[in-house]
């Protein structure tokens, strides 16, 4: 039996900018996207602290070491820059292999980078 489970996140990022004409996504620091052991295009959930709101895009490569978060599209319009996300993805895994599956957890300094 296959399930989907918790698999990686980027814990507690500030939003740097929103773009609503643009066609979708989220544009990612690479060093975050690297240290989050996620992918580019990568379905994730986002989760906002200020309003609880939670919705789904996927991830497009930002510029390495810039600590660039940007909601672009339609996504824009559920953030305020400076509001602060969680960034999560899940996998399909073996149902065995799930109950000893550790998770990658990254905790970006208040810059969005990595100490």
């Amino acid at each position: 039996m296959m399930i989907e489970v918790f698999h990686s996140k980027i814990h507690r990022v500030k939003v740097t900018d929103a773009k609503l004409n643009y066609i979708g996504s989220i544009t990612i620091d690479e060093d975050l996207i690297d240290a989050a052991n996620m992918v580019v295009g990568q379905k994730v959930q986002i989760v906002v602290q200020e309003n609880g709101e939670r919705f789904e895009t996927y991830i497009i490569k930002g510029k390495r070491g810039s600590g660039e978060i940007c909601l672009n599209g339609p996504a824009a319009r559920r953030v305020q820059v400076g509001d602060t996300i969680i960034i999560i993805t899940y996998a399909m895994m073996d149902f065995e292999e799930a109950k000893t599956y550790e998770p990658t957890i990254v905790f970006p300094n208040e810059n969005n980078l990595l100490d």
